[in-house]
C-alpha cells in the first residue's frame, strides 16, 4: 500500500494590522470650542453658576436670577468685550466645529481632544446649545482691575468652571489660557483670582499652570447689610 501523503505545512499566522488610521482622530475624540457669550447663553450660565455654588458649598449665597444676569452682563449699552464683563463659553460636540466667521473682537478658540474613553454626560439636554450636537461644558467671566505697581491693567477672574463630567480633560486648562493669551495680547500685566483654600486640586492645577498663590493676602468683602450702612452716612 503507498504511503500517506504527509499533511500541508501550517499556513503563516496573519500579522496584525498595526497601521494607524491616516484619515480620522484616534480612541474617542471630542472637539471644543470657546466663544464669546451672547445674551442668549444666559440660561446656560445660570446654570453653570448654581452648580459652582453647589460644589463650593456656598449656595446659601446664591440669589442670582437669570433676569439679573442679563441685565448686568448684557445691558443695552454694553461695552466691547473685555472692556468690562465678559464670559467666554466652553463647548465640545462629538463633531467638528464649522468655520466661524471673522471677528475682531476675538477669534473663536478650537481644540481636538483626544480621549479613551467616552464621555457620559446626562445631562447634556438641558446644556444643548444652539446647534444640535453641541453642549455647554463650563465658562469663565472675567473684568479688566488695575495694577498701580504696575501700572498696567489686567483681568479679575470671578468664575471658572467645568462641569464635573468635562472635568480632567484640559478643557480648565483651555479656559485659563484663553483669558491669559487675551490678556498677553492687549498688553496687559497680570491675571488675578482666588481659590478656596480647601479646592487642593485647583491649587495644584493653578500652580502647574505657572501661577503663584499668595498665601499672605486676603481677601476683605463690604456686602449686605454691611455694605448698605455706608448709604446712610453723610460727610
Amino acid at each position: 500500500m503507498a504511503a500517506a501523503a504527509p499533511p500541508p505545512p501550517p499556513s503563516p499566522a496573519p500579522v496584525p494590522n498595526t497601521t494607524l488610521p491616516e484619515d480620522g482622530p484616534i480612541g474617542h475624540p471630542i472637539f471644543a470650542r470657546i466663544r464669546l457669550a451672547t445674551k442668549s447663553d444666559v440660561p446656560h450660565i445660570h446654570k453653570l453658576i448654581h452648580q459652582m455654588a453647589v460644589f463650593e458649598r456656598l449656595t446659601h449665597l446664591f440669589s442670582t436670577t437669570e433676569s439679573s444676569l442679563s441685565d448686568t452682563l448684557f445691558p443695552s449699552t454694553a461695552p466691547p468685550p473685555f472692556h468690562s464683563f465678559t464670559v467666554f463659553i466652553l463647548e465640545v460636540s462629538p463633531n467638528p466645529f464649522p468655520p466661524t466667521p471673522f471677528s475682531a473682537n476675538f477669534t473663536t478658540i478650537t481644540k481636538t481632544i483626544n480621549l479613551d474613553l467616552p464621555i457620559t454626560d446626562q445631562e447634556s439636554e438641558i446644556f444643548r446649545s444652539s446647534e444640535n450636537d453641541t453642549v455647554v461644558a463650563g465658562f469663565v467671566l472675567f473684568f479688566p482691575n488695575y495694577s498701580t505697581f504696575l501700572a498696567k491693567p489686567g483681568f479679575y477672574i470671578e468664575d471658572l468652571f467645568v462641569r464635573e463630567c468635562y472635568r480632567r480633560k484640559g478643557l480648565g486648562k483651555m479656559l485659563l489660557s484663553a483669558v491669559a493669551t487675551q490678556a498677553a495680547k492687549m498688553g496687559y500685566g497680570r491675571v488675578e483670582w482666588v481659590v478656596l483654600d480647601w479646592n487642593v486640586n485647583a491649587i495644584k492645577f493653578y500652580e502647574g499652570m505657572g501661577a503663584k498663590v499668595l498665601e499672605e493676602w486676603r481677601i476683605c468683602r463690604l456686602t449686605g447689610e454691611a455694605l448698605q450702612a455706608y448709604a446712610t452716612l453723610t460727610n
